[in-house]
């Protein structure tokens, strides 16, 4: 055989193969996309860089990104996390869909990055940056993929939530503040005037909330009804909002979804319905000028759901979650006895004595039975409990319960010497607590000062708007020594007390 028929017939046979691979691309391309195997198609909307790593270096992308992956590990075991952090942005523009570069980098600037600077203000910025790229950038390439809502919803929890960073406040602060942009500064926000604006504000608000934030007006209202009613200006309730579009996402795909995946997501759920019921109030302290915190009682029943639900789904993790589920109870009683709600407090506590009918409520031990207790020695029982803690928040709740009981004790019980009791007892949990934070932590966990909480419990009791009946503003106006409302002049001046008896002085006169 010649050269030029050997060609000939090689040129056929290799025609004949691509018109074979031709009928069945199709059908492979299909099987590529249900398998979801397909990692270069065309990013809609993406950079051109972004654009033209994922076409025009192909097959070439997955080596240049795994020697970039090696130097970013070797770097990270460095602690040169700024290195890192640029090597990542390579890396997610190499290959927009390897979830593990998009977690490590937003944890890396959000927790070890962050930490490098004393300033503040410079750790929020990382901080925020982390959420940022999770959110903004990572969700963008990968809305399906679990880990990054989770990762997302543990940043609001854990990082800008808890006060395990001393600049957690002011995480909060800067939170809230923006929010405030979108919702206002009304606890309970209306969100249908988000859904369907109508007026030019509304319209610039909403489209704050979805472009800046890539919020769901909608969906929050799904997650609000579900599960609040949630304050939104509190980190709190933007991990209960990710967590719950991540179950959403798993739930139009439940044959791709690791059932480990779905706990984490609803562990996210119950634990910040915990938090967001210790301290899921936000209320604008106009004497210190800053937002505070305190506890969102009328989520109570919808928290208790989700424990009971997570309990029945996570079976692994059974009997851990009862005994998360039974403190929060023990807290629900506690709280709704402070704040004087108290047909609800006996409510929980009854319901609370047949969830847990052999556990002994006071200190632990199974020697006793709930009903063996009564609501008052429980609730004093707590008390002696919280003196002896450290929890920042739920300590402030407990002072802000014994300030209203004593001021509803001295309007509607008449007696001095029970309000000034609480009073009393209120001002040693503060100086019990404030003595034992030590001297690096107190920007962190410090209390605000007790005057102050004194001064808005007092302003909310007599608030005309939204405070008590008439009749007990009047009553205690006379007995505070205060004028009337008619004849009082507005300003913090008013609450300002002259009859008070100082912490630990003979309670001659009625409890400041």
């Amino acid at each position: 055989m010649n050269s030029r028929l050997k060609k000939v017939l090689l040129g056929g046979a290799a025609a004949l193969f691509l018109i074979g691979a031709s009928l069945v691309q199709n059908s492979l391309n299909r099987d590529r996309d249900t398998l979801e195997l397909t990692r270069v198609e065309p990013l809609e909307n993406a950079p051109p860089v972004l654009a033209f790593t994922t076409v025009a270096l192909g097959g070439f992308r997955g080596l240049i990104s795994n020697i970039l992956w090696i130097r970013a590990m070797e770097l990270q075991d460095n602690d040169k996390f700024f290195e890192m952090a640029q090597l990542s942005d390579w890396i997610t523009k190499l290959e927009p869909h390897y979830v593990q570069v998009w977690l490590v980098q937003a944890w890396n600037m959000a927790y070890n990055i962050s930490v490098k600077f004393t300033d503040y203000s410079d750790r929020w910025r990382w901080v925020k940056r982390g959420i940022e790229l999770l959110r903004d950038e990572g969700l963008r390439y990968n809305k399906n993929e679990l880990l990054i809502y989770r990762e997302l919803a543990w940043l609001f929890q854990h990082k800008m939530g808890a006060n395990l960073d001393d600049a957690n406040m002011l995480y909060k602060q800067e939170w809230a503040n923006e929010m405030a942009g979108v919702f206002g500064k009304l606890s309970t926000p209306n969100l249908d005037e988000l859904i369907h604006p109508v007026t030019e504000d509304q319209r610039a608000r909403a489209a704050l909330l979805r472009d800046k934030y890539k919020m769901d007006p909608a969906f929050m209202k799904e997650v609000n009804q579900r599960y609040g009613p949630l304050e939104w200006r509190l980190p709190e309730a933007h991990a209960i909002y990710w967590a719950a579009l991540g179950l959403r996402i798993a739930a139009d795909k439940p044959s791709k979804v690791k059932p480990d995946d779905l706990i984490v997501l609803r562990r996210v759920i119950y634990q910040d319905m915990q938090l967001s019921f210790q301290r899921g109030r936000l209320v604008a302290n106009p004497f210190a000028k800053r937002f505070e915190f305190g506890p969102n009682l009328d989520i109570i029943p919808k928290t208790n759901d989700a424990y009971e639900q997570a309990a029945e789904e996570d079976k692994a993790n059974h009997d851990h979650i009862l005994r998360a589920y039974r403190n929060f109870l023990r807290d629900a009683v506690y709280f709704l006895y402070e704040y004087n709600r108290i047909s609800d407090a006996q409510r929980w506590y009854r319901y609370m004595a047949q969830k847990f009918p052999t556990d002994h409520v006071i200190d632990g031990d199974l020697n006793s039975t709930v009903g063996n207790v009564s609501l008052d020695d429980y609730a004093l029982s707590r008390i002696q409990e919280d003196i002896s803690g450290t929890p920042r928040d739920r300590i402030e709740g407990v002072i802000e319960g014994l300030i209203a009981n004593s001021y509803r004790s001295l309007a509607v019980d008449g007696e001095e010497e029970h309000a000034y009791g609480f009073k009393l007892l209120a001002k040693k949990v503060w100086e019990s607590y404030s003595s034992r934070i030590g001297k690096s932590r107190e920007s962190a966990i410090s209390l605000r000062p007790f005057d102050d909480i004194d001064r808005e419990i007092r302003s909310r009791v007599l608030d005309p708007k939204e405070g008590a009946a008439p009749e007990i503003r009047a009553i205690l106006r006379s007995r505070l020594g205060l004028p009337s409302e008619s004849a009082a002049a507005p300003g913090p001046a008013e609450s300002a007390g002259t009859n008070a008896p100082a912490a630990g002085a003979t309670p001659t006169a009625v409890p400041r």
